[in-house]
């Protein structure tokens, strides 16, 4: 544990969710696990992710603590949260979401593993959350981030031309996200 955090998160979990592939060892949410203490959901397949499995992982580390949770999503865990919170009875655990670059998987030219995740669900998130944008994210333009920003009911910051916001973005290990995650760790951060 490091002195980085003005305030302890002890009374919540932060459970991260990285996206296909996993995140690599310089990706801020790596170094935020080494860090910080945070724990990683693992998943079986990080290379042919299937939405249900990761679904049904999610579940079942959030129902392994009684504790609430916030979600430290990328990529694809953004949308393995909002496809998550429209099928699960335990999203009362969840203390907020911070969103962090959340892919447009609807685009044609996805990879072949992402497609069985389509279509992006698109129901209003029953928790706080804060969506990341980057206005140069090759795989979600703008416009496409704001339908999914507002759909899900999530206040939307845009940090300028950063890509995809993982480690070659030359984040570190952000702490202007770990803020923005503090943000959320009060249950009056919903009605913000």
């Amino acid at each position: 544990m490091t002195n980085a955090d003005p305030q302890a998160l002890h009374d919540v979990r932060v459970l991260l969710l990285p996206g296909w592939e996993n995140s690599d060892p310089g990706h801020w949410q790596s170094l935020w696990e080494r860090e910080h203490g945070d724990l990683r959901v693992e998943q079986a397949d990080w290379l042919w992710p299937k939405r249900g499995d990761w679904m049904a992982r999610l579940e079942e580390v959030l129902l392994q603590d009684e504790r609430p949770a916030l979600l430290a999503a990328h990529s694809l865990g953004c949308q393995l949260v909002a496809a998550w919170a429209s099928h699960s009875r335990h999203t009362a655990r969840v203390r907020g979401a911070l969103l962090v670059a959340p892919p447009d998987i609807e685009r044609p030219d996805m990879p072949p593993q992402l497609t069985p995740w389509r279509p992006i669900a698109r129901q209003a998130l029953p928790f706080a959350s804060i969506a990341v944008v980057s206005s140069d994210d090759p795989f979600c333009a703008a416009e496409r981030a704001a339908q999914m920003t507002r759909a899900w009911g999530s206040r939307q910051v845009d940090i300028g031309p950063r890509g995809h916001i993982n480690s070659q973005s030359g984040l570190g290990a952000w702490p202007e996200g770990r803020v923005l995650l503090q943000s959320l760790r009060s249950p009056a951060a919903r009605a913000g």
